[in-house]
């Protein structure tokens, strides 16, 4: 693995943690649907500017941190990663996978990029920050559909527990051609969907609200919350 890029090996006497509360975010279709021969079906700068701007907010001095599997991480186009002002923590078995190089002479990414090969150590780095290093202000989940999967089943008792969705659900059309879905969250217990101007607050920024139209595709953002 190349030096610019941190292995997930927290040192507890450096590291302060908090009870983690994870938010998904994912856009998806009536059907569940998430991807299409390992990438989006659709492409909708307007909602990939909402995701931009949910995941990038945070307080001076602080950063989001992102938590995605390898796929997703390959996903993300070249020249966009690592993502700006975001950290982010990817999961892979091998704990060689060589994450991101960076040219001679440049400086590392701040904020940094960190490779977990599990989602337990994954999920401390994302609710604790070392020193010197931003403070992580929101944990967000995104993606791809085994960690989402992963994440829903962990139980509240847990050091991490996701507690919210912030869903673009794909209205039409259908992509029925979708060959990766995302768990059927709703059908858990517990899940509501919050009022449009809940997720406003939540945010903190305005939200267009009702459905959207772009490129021909229809789309509603929404938030979904989990009472524990």
């Amino acid at each position: 693995m190349s030096g610019d890029v941190k292995v997930g090996h927290p040192d507890p006497a450096r590291l302060y943690t908090l009870m983690s509360r994870l938010t998904i975010i994912v856009a998806a279709t009536r059907s569940n649907g998430i991807g299409q021969n390992a990438r989006l079906p659709w492409r909708l700068p307007k909602e990939m500017a909402y995701f931009a701007q949910v995941t990038s907010a945070a307080p001076e001095g602080a950063a989001n941190a992102l938590v995605m599997g390898k796929n997703t991480w390959e996903s993300i186009p070249s020249k966009f990663r690592p993502l700006k002002k975001r950290v982010s923590i990817v999961i892979s078995s091998n704990r060689d996978y060589q994450l991101y190089a960076l040219p001679p002479g440049s400086e590392t990414p701040n904020p940094p990029i960190y490779l977990h090969c599990d989602l337990n150590s994954a999920l401390k780095r994302a609710s604790s920050s070392s020193s010197g290093e931003p403070k992580i202000h929101r944990s967000f989940v995104i993606g791809g559909a085994s960690l989402y999967a992963e994440v829903l089943n962990l139980p509240p008792s847990s050091p991490a527990f996701v507690d919210r969705i912030l869903l673009t659900r794909i209205i039409s059309p259908a992509f029925e051609d979708c060959d990766v879905f995302m768990p059927d969250f709703s059908a858990g217990e517990g899940w509501a969907q919050a009022l449009h101007a809940e997720l406003r607050t939540w945010v903190g920024f305005d939200v267009p609200e009702g459905i959207q139209e772009e490129k021909g595709v229809q789309y509603e953002f929404q938030m979904w919350v989990r009472e524990l």
